[in-house]
């Protein structure tokens, strides 16, 4: 093509800081699509692309060659900011088990669930995990309240028959929560019933999690909260 190639891409709950190269592992498959698109060009005349992101537009101007120079630069990185923060959902076991299980055990001990739908693709996710995770108050409540799992989901269309099946028996048993986007937290009484489904953007503060936010919404439903406002 000739003259300026445009790309606008809209990232939920997706931030980009130029000090903070844990966030470029997010971008990364956003730059391998930029990669593919240059690679289809025959044109090497100057080209801009647009990023939209959570917190900033870039405006990046260069060559294609610039460009992939680039590209291969950031990628590189992102892979090394990987070990950076803890992956912390099991990609390999069944979601409705994982969910069976937690039951058993909210019944045995008087606790409620709480799903936090996501995966390790999600760079939110994996902040809210490490952010309760460093927070004794918040962890305590949890510990003491709750059966807190954390759900793998990828909102990706799958070929697999079987998987796209589970995703979608997934979904409609946590009442459809893919709605608020991720990650998003699905609270189960003792019984697997959905109480509440929790947008995790009201809990956010500049790029990371409020721990006043966190703690209500933890507080708010524990069984001793929700059974005694129903007496």
């Amino acid at each position: 093509q000739n003259g300026t190639l445009r790309w606008l891409c809209r990232f939920d709950k997706v931030f980009v800081d130029s000090q903070n190269l844990l966030t470029r592992k997010y971008i990364s498959p956003l730059l391998e699509e930029t990669a593919k698109i240059y690679n289809k060009s025959n044109c090497n005349k100057s080209k801009t692309i647009h990023i939209h992101t959570k917190s900033q537009v870039f405006n990046i101007t260069m060559k294609k060659s610039l460009i992939i120079i680039l590209l291969s630069v950031l990628i590189s990185l992102s892979a090394n900011a990987q070990s950076e923060i803890k992956r912390v959902y099991d990609e390999e076991i069944n979601p409705l088990e994982q969910i069976d299980n937690a039951i058993a055990q909210a019944k045995s001990s008087d606790k409620f669930i709480v799903c936090q739908l996501g995966g390790n693709w999600c760079p939110w996710c994996l902040l809210f995990a490490d952010f309760v995770t460093k927070d004794s108050t918040i962890s305590k409540v949890i510990d003491d309240n709750f059966v807190f799992i954390h759900v793998n989901y990828n909102p990706r269309v799958t070929a697999d028959k079987d998987k796209a099946q589970q995703n979608a028996k997934l979904l409609q048993r946590l009442g459809n929560p893919s709605r608020f986007g991720y990650p998003v937290f699905i609270v189960l009484d003792e019984k697997g019933k959905v109480l509440h489904i929790q947008d995790s953007s009201f809990l956010e503060e500049g790029k990371g999690y409020n721990q006043e936010k966190v703690l209500r919404f933890f507080k708010n439903w524990t069984p001793k909260a929700v059974k005694g406002s129903t007496k």
